[in-house]
């Protein structure tokens, strides 16, 4: 088995249902911005503050890329993680990239209710995410496996996953030429 890696923007979903989905598979669950956040000794927040954002990408594809070389897993990345294209080869080797796709009303709701996203300290956070929407969907849309997020269960969300990661891996055995 190959780890599992979810993807997408903040607030998507990729911690909560990415937990969920590890419960149901049996695997261990693991959050990338919290591997990086005890690597570091200090929030995202603070790297960000302290160090840039330049700083914190090179740092987030280091944990990833150690993260990828354990044991099957199911890893939620952080927003732009998958934007790093050494980051993309390491999942695409290790793993394979769902990517919950949500829409801008649901993004909205979700992450506005939280006040810890260092990227979307600005009078218009609503902007700032059309902005990433536009930048980061194409790339995402290289991930083999899309799951549309929306406003159910968390559970219901995870069954939704498995049911594509079913899917997918019947789609690629059946097409797989060798013995």
């Amino acid at each position: 088995m190959r780890s599992i890696v979810m993807i997408g923007l903040m607030g998507c979903g990729k911690t909560s249902v990415g937990r969920r989905t590890a419960q149901q598979l049996g695997l261990p669950f693991v959050d990338a911005d919290e591997a990086i956040e005890e690597a570091a000794g200090k929030t995202i927040k603070e790297i960000f503050d302290d160090h840039g954002e330049a700083y914190f990408r090179d740092g987030e594809r280091r944990v990833i890329a150690r993260l990828l070389r354990s044991a099957p897993q199911v890893l939620a990345t952080g927003g732009g993680a998958y934007m790093n294209a050494e980051t993309r080869a390491a999942i695409a080797e290790a793993g394979v990239a769902v990517w919950l796709k949500a829409e801008l009303p649901v993004l909205m709701r979700r992450v506005l209710k939280r006040s810890n996203r260092p990227l979307l300290q600005s009078a218009n956070p609503e902007e700032i995410m059309r902005g990433f929407m536009a930048a980061r969907y194409p790339i995402y849309a290289q991930a083999p496996i899309t799951v549309d997020s929306r406003d159910i269960p968390h559970d219901a969300m995870a069954v939704r996953v498995i049911e594509a990661l079913h899917s997918h891996f019947t789609q690629q055995t059946a097409s797989d030429p060798s013995p």
